[in-house]
């Protein structure tokens, strides 16, 4: 299969070897692999803060960047749930919204697409560690992805994987939410790193690199030794 990689923007400039790791699982498959270059940002920032003009006008160069793509993967279950389920929305109308409901139709997230489409739950993965998993809001409650990265998890080799009492609670990233409303972000991230902390893992993993930045860094205020990897950096472990 030819798979398009969506790489959302602080992805590609904060964690690459996110996308890297994507990239390597994928091959590792025997899949090719390839990296649209005229692609930006999803434009979520901006229609989360009701600016769908500005929002559209984004949104349309990721459009023409994945036109001509076959099937879209991408690392981040927020970014892929703007294309995925808000596309539609914010094109409804519109002369494009055909060919948005087209990219959301092909469009997946990370572990939904190697389990639910590819039909893949081993990857050969090794892991020596102890870990807790994370889920994001919008790859929980969006696009319905529970059970797809446990999977995957629960044949590495190696690992041990801990359930958090708090795993579906908000990390209390949100985007603009943690600039917008910051000591309610804080509130929220103190409880999720709490029940992280309670598990005794060494490791916690997500599909969303954005929720895993808002973890680390109270993890790192707390000088807690707790790393924290995307799912697609344990699958691409040997």
């Amino acid at each position: 299969m030819r798979i398009s990689l969506f790489v959302p923007c602080f992805v590609d400039q904060l964690y690459p070897n996110v996308a890297w790791s994507v990239v390597r699982v994928l091959e590792g498959l025997g899949h090719e692999v390839v990296f649209p270059e005229g692609q930006s940002c999803c434009g979520q920032p901006p229609f989360n803060s009701g600016y769908w003009d500005e929002a559209r006008s984004s949104a349309r160069v990721t459009m023409k960047a994945f036109r001509d793509a076959d099937v879209v993967v991408g690392p981040s279950g927020s970014c892929v749930t703007m294309i995925k389920v808000f596309y539609p929305d914010l094109f409804k109308g519109e002369d494009d919204e055909l060919e948005a409901r087209e990219l959301a139709a092909k469009t997946h997230e990370f572990s939904s697409f190697l389990v639910n489409v590819l039909g893949v739950t081993d990857v050969g993965a090794k892991f020596d560690g102890k870990v807790t998993f994370h889920d994001g809001c919008h790859g929980l409650r969006e696009l319905g992805i529970k059970s797809e990265p446990r999977a995957l998890l629960a044949n590495v080799q190696g690992l041990e994987l801990v359930e958090m009492s708090e795993a579906e609670t908000c990390c209390g990233f949100g985007g603009t939410f943690a600039v917008k409303y910051a000591p309610i972000s804080t509130a929220m991230d103190e409880v999720k790193c709490a029940s992280i902390l309670s598990t005794g893992a060494d490791t916690v993993v997500s599909n969303d690199s954005s929720c895993l930045m808002q973890i680390r860094g109270m993890l790192e205020k707390e000088k807690s030794t707790v790393r924290s990897l995307h799912l697609a950096e344990i699958l691409a472990s040997k």
